[in-house]
């Protein structure tokens, strides 16, 4: 028999691919994170936030020295309008890790989780009014279903989703700077963590000044501050990867990974419970993101001839 030899990928079919890697990646180590903080809530989200940032610009600027791309960094500072761009994504990103920690350290995992699976309509309609992406009828019924998802989590509630809606926006536009800011993914978490690091290392100081070691001084809890520097940074790295190789409707679909994982760990592992309301209206965003996919699929497959 005559071996079959699988034809070559071609450049974007490659890119696409890389970038869905990536993306998977980012969104199954986001899953997980809250264990993470879970650790070392004792810190407090602020304390936590700086130390992200720290150990996040030890580690990337590591990553920078080690492969000679220190230049990427030197010619996105040289630019006003890039440097502007990554201020904005670095309050972005430091809001959205404040809002995030702390929603763990309150036991608020679950709409945090809510956020999540919100954020990728956030993108669609970013996609739809900023960049000019359009969708199907169907790809509307999602939206639509999610949006009443949406109102049914704030009766469930008893009050406005604010942890929820806080998230998904702020991430939904941290995604749509970084696509536009034509940085690379490693200079770019750099030039952040960089912007941020006068903000962190000006607050750790005066902690340890007012308070000394305190929790710094149980190795367990120090190392795993440490451990926030990689842990931010690589999914982090992964996610502003794949952001640069595929639409932000496929970020949008590939988000629900992240929060699927909280969602269980916020049941499971911290015990946050579940009213009949918030059942329902995590029911009816599973739904958005089934029909959402449905009408993204319908997309891609040409009409018969």
């Amino acid at each position: 028999m005559a071996s079959v030899t699988s034809l070559p990928l071609t450049p974007d079919q490659e890119k696409l691919r890389s970038g869905l890697v990536a993306g998977l990646g980012a969104y199954l180590l986001w899953g997980f994170l809250p264990l993470l903080f879970k650790l070392v809530e004792g810190v407090g989200s602020v304390g936590v936030v700086a130390e992200r940032t720290f150990w996040s610009l030890l580690f990337v600027g590591g990553i920078l020295l080690l492969t000679r791309r220190f230049g990427e960094v030197r010619t996105a500072l040289s630019s006003f309008a890039t440097v502007r761009a990554m201020a904005i994504s670095a309050l972005l990103l430091a809001g959205n890790w404040l809002i995030y920690v702390w929603a763990v350290e309150t036991e608020q995992v679950l709409e945090a989780s809510f956020g999540y699976f919100v954020n990728p309509m956030i993108n669609v309609a970013i996609g739809m009014v900023v960049l000019g992406e359009r969708h199907n009828r169907v790809q509307g019924i999602a939206i639509a279903i999610a949006l009443l998802a949406l109102v049914i989590q704030a009766i469930g509630l008893g009050r406005i989703p604010y942890i929820a809606l806080s998230l998904a926006v702020s991430f939904a536009f941290y995604g749509y700077v970084r696509k536009t800011a034509h940085v690379a993914a490693t200079a770019g978490l750099f030039v952040e963590t960089l912007l941020l690091a006068p903000l962190a290392i000006g607050f750790l100081a005066w902690s340890f000044i007012s308070n000394g070691p305190g929790l710094h001084a149980d190795p367990g809890i120090a190392a795993l501050l440490v451990l926030t520097g990689p842990a931010t940074a690589v999914p982090l790295l992964l996610f502003n990867y794949a952001v640069q190789r595929l639409r932000l409707t496929t970020i949008g679909m590939l988000q629900y990974i992240a929060p699927s994982i909280a969602f269980v760990l916020a049941i499971v592992v911290f015990g946050e419970e579940l009213n009949l309301l918030r059942v329902i209206s995590f029911g009816l965003i599973w739904l958005s993101l089934a029909v959402f996919t449905m009408g993204s699929v319908q997309r891609r497959v040409p009409p018969p001839a």
